[in-house]
C-alpha cells in the first residue's frame, strides 16, 4: 500500500520539537481506505527485531501535519 511506503520510517515529532520515535507500521481500515493510527518504534535492542514493548500507538486524530517529517499533537 503507497501509504504505508511513504510514512514508515519517518521520524515523529511533537509541537515542543521532541522526537517521539519513528513510524514502524501503519493502522488502517480497508474498507474506508483511512489511516487508523501510526504505531511508532522507540528503538532499543528489540526495535531492529520488531519485538519492542515500548511502541507507541498514535490514533490518526493526533496527527497534525505528515511531510519530511510527522508532526502530532502533545500527549
Amino acid at each position: 500500500m503507497r501509504i504505508k511506503e511513504e510514512i514508515i520510517g519517518k521520524e515523529v515529532v511533537d509541537f515542543n520539537g521532541i522526537v517521539i520515535g519513528k513510524v514502524k507500521d501503519v493502522e488502517v481500515n480497508f474498507e474506508t481506505k483511512t489511516l487508523e493510527a501510526l504505531i511508532i518504534g522507540k528503538g532499543g535492542i528489540f526495535a531492529g527485531l520488531g519485538i519492542s514493548k515500548d511502541d507507541i500507538i498514535v490514533p490518526h486524530g493526533m496527527v497534525v501535519a505528515i511531510g519530511d517529517k510527522i508532526l502530532v499533537k502533545s500527549g
